[in-house]
C-alpha cells in the first residue's frame, strides 16, 4: 500500500488544480500574455508542484521508510537510500 493512500482524494484534487494552472498556461501563450505574467504563473503552478512532491515525500517517510526501519534488516538501508535519492531530485529541481 502507498504511503499516500489514505490522503489520495486531496492529493488528486490538488493535482487537478494544477492540471488546471498548465491548461491556463496553454491558453496565455496562445493568446499572447506578456512574458511576465507567464512566468508568475510557471512559478506557481511550480510551487504546487513542489508542495505536492514534499507531501507525498512526508507520507512516504512516515509509512514506508518508517515501517522498513521498524522491521529492520536491509530493506530499512534500501528505504533510506530511496528517500536521500527522492530528496535529492527534489532539490535540484
Amino acid at each position: 500500500m502507498a504511503g499516500y493512500s489514505d490522503n489520495k482524494d486531496p492529493v488528486l484534487a490538488r493535482l487537478k488544480r494544477i492540471e488546471g494552472q498548465v491548461r491556463g498556461l496553454q491558453r496565455m501563450i496562445a493568446e499572447d500574455v506578456y512574458c511576465i505574467d507567464v512566468l508568475t504563473q510557471i512559478s506557481a503552478a511550480t510551487r504546487a508542484l513542489q508542495a505536492v512532491a514534499t507531501g507525498l515525500l512526508e507520507e512516504h517517510l512516515n509509512h514506508c521508510v518508517a515501517h522498513a526501519i521498524t522491521a529492520g534488516g536491509p530493506e530499512a538501508s534500501e528505504k533510506i537510500r530511496e528517500a536521500v535519492a527522492a530528496v535529492e531530485r527534489l532539490v535540484r529541481s
